[in-house]
């Protein structure tokens, strides 16, 4: 795993995390906010979507962890906790409400909710060529990540992939 000097190296150099907050950095990580407020009732599955848009170079594999606030409260993360090298886009964080006392759970927008740190891979990078690539981007973040691949990470993608990525994306959770 990087440290945090590397981490805000990797930030600044890539925009790995957008947007930055400093305050945000923990440990040897980061700790992704909540986009939009959402409330969770008992047994209620909902996808919350992280404010930040995650970038995982190719040399690069991410590792979600869920802060333990929320799992004393009865919260269960569902999904993979895993950002594959090369993934861009704002990533669904899959919970349900296993509350003991069964009353509804409120992440507010902005509040902290999960770690995010990245790993070294060794080997050849095989990147993310999923249909989640550019998930939940506008048209003007897209455009400011095409521009950072294209700068740094030349031979990634074929360029035909991430135009097709781009036209194809998720825009809104229900598309999940």
């Amino acid at each position: 795993m990087i440290g945090k000097n590397q981490l805000v190296s990797l930030i600044k150099a890539h925009k790995c995390i957008h947007p930055f907050d400093y305050g945000l950095l923990d440990g040897d990580g980061y700790v992704l906010t909540v986009k939009e407020e959402r409330t969770l009732h008992y047994l209620e599955h909902q996808n919350l979507i992280s404010n930040e848009v995650v970038f995982t170079p190719p040399e690069f594999v991410a590792h979600l962890t869920a802060k333990s606030k929320y799992g004393r409260m009865g919260l269960s993360f569902l999904n993979a906790a895993k950002v594959h090298s090369g993934f861009i886009g704002r990533l669904a964080l899959e919970l349900v409400n296993l509350s003991n006392e069964r009353q509804p759970i409120t992440i507010k927008r902005g509040d902290p909710l999960m770690h995010i740190e990245f790993m070294k891979r060794e080997g050849e990078a095989s990147p993310y060529s999923g249909g989640y690539m550019f998930q939940f981007m506008n048209e003007d973040e897209i455009g400011e990540y095409m521009s950072i691949l294209a700068r740094d990470f030349k031979t990634l993608f074929p360029k035909e992939y991430l135009t097709k990525a781009a036209k194809a994306r998720v825009a809104v959770v229900s598309q999940i």
